[in-house]
């Protein structure tokens, strides 16, 4: 019966997780008084409902004894004395049994705040050769000491599950790092018949040479893409956070697509910055290639327009065909095309993706203003936090 009254616990789980993610908890997880209070009735009121059967048996056998007593036409003080008595010891029990339960069901719920702390525990008993059939002499360690065997089964099972676990992270892991190794081959594979090609078409002076240079252009950009996508989650970023002048950056990302401005006969109003921010300069040429990228792809005619926001938020606003105001929510998901992807049909939704992620491990945030027919602005909040220059 303890166990279950342990593993009733698990449905209070939603409340615990709120109660961890919400204001008034301490750091080392307890709840404030009055939540306590709450849990503590609440597992006394489940601790009676398991134990009913018990005590209507022991009611049980106190009316037979005395209806015996009565036909033997005996004092039925005899029975309750004796009833009395054994109440008292019962009672003494029930608290102390109830109140080692309370502790063993708070250490379980502390294990419960995360999936991450209950492997570790079993895989730190599994070190100090632990087994679930020995821990039957209240040995210390981060599981309550097994009390009976069902106990034992139960924490075997989490030992198994934990070490399943722990296989199958290292198997996506080991996958995730093939593919990523993979990727990484191709990108530079595919960047030598990128200069082959671009290296025979430099003595070129035509309007195919400059649509095939842009092309070229693209395939590079898609590459760099796709290494972007790859380093995101990996463990081995290449970040490097210095002083960097926001200028240089910028004039980096406009020459690689100077050409496409002169095509199409788009303007180009640039403002100088004339600002240094604590960056990854790399990483940030790359985001605002993606978006200068996005201003071409859908602007027609007028121009694009970079300029700096007090203090220090970058704008690039274009003259564009614009972003639906219901998509505008969702453009910076992970593969939302919106209704100018569907039109477009060549659209990955990958972009602003890339884009908001960079800048979430950068520490800057990214948000967008869009009207249909009038242009889209994009704001990058260059200010950090917490972060400090290599």
């Amino acid at each position: 019966m303890d166990d279950r009254c342990q593993s009733e616990s698990s449905r209070d789980r939603d409340d615990h997780n709120h109660n961890i993610s919400g204001s008034g908890v301490s750091a080392d997880g307890t709840p404030p008084p009055r939540r306590r209070i709450a849990q503590s009735v609440r597992f006394y009121l489940r601790y009676l409902r398991y134990h009913w059967r018990g005590m209507i048996l022991y009611a049980i056998f106190c009316v037979i004894f005395a209806v015996v007593f009565a036909l033997y036409h005996l004092p039925l003080g005899a029975v309750l004395y004796p009833a009395l008595l054994c109440g008292a010891l019962g009672f003494a029990a029930f608290w102390y049994d109830s109140r080692r339960i309370w502790h063993r069901h708070l250490q379980f719920e502390r294990l419960q705040a995360s999936l991450e702390t209950i492997t570790e525990a079993v895989r730190a008993q599994e070190a100090s050769g632990w087994r679930s059939d020995w821990r039957t002499d209240g040995a210390p360690g981060p599981f309550p000491a097994a009390d009976n065997q069902a106990e034992a089964d139960y924490q075997e099972l989490l030992r198994l599950l934990a070490g399943e676990l722990e296989r199958q992270t290292a198997l996506l892991n080991r996958r995730y790092d093939d593919m990523t190794d993979y990727y990484t081959v191709w990108a530079h594979q595919i960047k030598t018949p990128i200069a082959s090609i671009r290296l025979n078409m430099q003595n070129e002076d035509s309007d195919f040479a400059r649509l095939v240079g842009e092309d070229l252009q693209r395939i590079e950009q898609y590459v760099e893409m796709v290494m972007a996508f790859l380093r995101l989650d990996s463990d081995s970023t290449d970040y490097v956070f210095r002083p960097c002048d926001l200028d240089e950056i910028i004039r980096q990302a406009v020459r690689k697509f100077a050409p496409q401005f002169i095509r199409r006969n788009l303007r180009l109003t640039y403002t100088p910055a004339e600002i240094t921010v604590v960056t990854d300069e790399k990483w940030l040429c790359f985001v605002v290639e993606q978006i200068l990228s996005n201003s071409l792809k859908y602007t027609r005619t007028g121009g694009i327009e970079i300029f700096l926001e007090a203090p220090k938020t970058l704008c690039i606003r274009d003259s564009g065909i614009g972003i639906a105001p219901e998509d505008l929510p969702r453009i910076f998901e992970k593969g939302y095309t919106g209704y100018n992807g569907r039109a477009d049909k060549k659209a990955s939704g990958l972009g602003l993706y890339l884009c908001r992620r960079s800048c979430e491990n950068l520490g800057h945030s990214i948000s967008a203003q869009s009207e249909p027919g009038k242009g889209t602005a994009i704001f990058i909040d260059l200010s950090q936090k917490n972060v400090r220059p290599e």
